[in-house]
């Protein structure tokens, strides 16, 4: 019976390579009228990485950079 590469005694051999789906990145922008609407990109991978919209946050896929919405920082101006 004849082996696929790599094949030791159990006969499996190599998996077959799936192709992955690459990024859709026209998602990411948007056209209304005469501007042009850009998602939110990493600020440490910079343009062309955008972050991923879960809820309540933005995750960057690449180096894990996570932005959250909803928390502001209020800054304190004025008390002595």
């Amino acid at each position: 019976m004849p082996t696929k590469g790599g094949a030791g005694k159990g006969g499996e051999g190599k998996k077959e390579h799936k192709n992955k789906l690459t990024s859709k990145k026209s998602k990411h922008y948007e056209i209304a009228g005469s501007t042009l609407k850009r998602a939110k990109h990493c600020p440490r991978c910079g343009p062309g990485i955008f972050l991923a919209a879960h809820a309540g946050r933005g995750t960057c896929g690449k180096c894990h950079y996570t932005e959250f919405e909803g928390k502001k920082a209020e800054s304190v101006e004025g008390e002595k």
